[in-house]
């Protein structure tokens, strides 16, 4: 659990291995996570949160600082921890935290799920009115009941306890779209068969067998776990290409791009130019075409990974997928 007034302090592992200057996956190739005397975890669940404080302190080489024993109605507990303190199934406690009285509280720290002691302790399911019709899932018109930044973790959360978890069972769970659920379940499976992938140098078939996910349910993931890994490995250019336009006055931060998949088999990436200076107002990269300028650094991407041919304030620029930095620079320059 997180003690009450120390959520400014949890750290990721992602967030340790930025202190340390190295990235998330050396650091859990290392196992220094896993060190004699390093910190324990604050939560049992997938995505691990530790207490920055006592982090600071044990690679500062410094006596790691105890927690807080005593509890405090302002304690976050997380999802195991909720259903514990209620006498709960994990899965009961599923269903209870969509209760309004319980949603409304909802705290995420660090991607997970946690709630307030008191909330937990002191919950009264709200009385259900009777709705005509038949089956579970979303009612007809009746809109998303989660939130979609909400959503992955939760629906992590539920592949953590059934990996054969369908998209009609998210709906039920959640009360999402069922398109919303597959493509969520989707996402979750790819990201982790490609952990596995990645590790291990296996197939995505064996990978998936490695996580218990039934093959029937895996063929969109499979093909989405490889276009994850190809987008891993762009990422080292476009960071550099992100630095470039940085240093060249045309971007205000030199953050790298995220890789996204809006189809199963792609990879593309935005660059916003926000710099007056800027001679587009953002940059498209595809696995597929190359660079491009794009019209809006609102949506840059337009519909999906769609490839629009040259036209008013869209250009293509350079040839090959990866050009060199000097070479996609002086593109942009001519750009007008």
């Amino acid at each position: 659990m997180i003690r009450a007034g120390r959520r400014h302090l949890v750290r990721t592992l992602a967030d340790i291995a930025a202190r340390q200057g190295i990235a998330v996956q050396t650091l859990l190739n290392s196992g220094r996570h896993l060190a004699e005397g390093f910190p324990a975890p604050l939560n049992a669940g997938r995505t691990r949160l530790y207490d920055g404080e006592q982090v600071d302190a044990y690679l500062a080489g410094l006596p790691v600082p105890p927690l807080p024993v005593t509890d405090d109605d302002e304690d976050l507990l997380d999802r195991q921890e909720a259903a514990a303190l209620r006498g709960m199934t994990p899965q009961r406690w599923d269903r209870r935290k969509m209760d309004p009285a319980v949603s409304e509280h909802l705290v995420l720290v660090g991607g997970v799920e946690h709630w307030p002691r008191r909330v937990v302790r002191d919950h009264t399911p709200t009385p259900r009115r009777q709705a005509g019709g038949r089956g579970g899932g979303r009612p007809t018109g009746v809109g998303d009941q989660v939130p979609r930044d909400q959503l992955p973790a939760l629906v992590a959360q539920l592949l953590d306890d059934d990996p054969a978890l369908t998209a009609a069972g998210v709906t039920d769970r959640l009360g999402v779209h069922r398109d919303t659920a597959q493509d969520a379940l989707t996402q979750c499976r790819a990201e982790r068969m490609a952990d596995v992938m990645e590790q291990r140098q296996v197939t995505a078939a064996q990978a998936a067998a490695v996580l218990g996910y039934p093959a029937g349910l895996t063929r969109r993931a499979s093909v989405r776990a490889a276009a994850v890994l190809r987008g891993r490995r762009a990422r080292p250019y476009l960071a550099t290409v992100a630095q470039a336009l940085h240093a060249r006055g045309w971007m205000t931060t030199d953050t790298p791009p995220a890789v996204q998949h809006p189809e199963d088999d792609a990879c593309v990436a935005a660059l916003v130019l926000d710099a007056p200076s800027a001679p587009a107002p953002a940059l498209v990269w595809s696995e597929q075409h190359g660079w491009r300028t794009a019209t809006s650094r609102r949506h840059p991407l337009g519909r999906g990974a769609a490839w629009p041919p040259p036209g008013p304030g869209v250009r293509h620029l350079t040839t090959g997928t990866t050009p060199t930095l000097a070479d996609l620079i002086h593109a942009l320059e001519g750009t007008g």
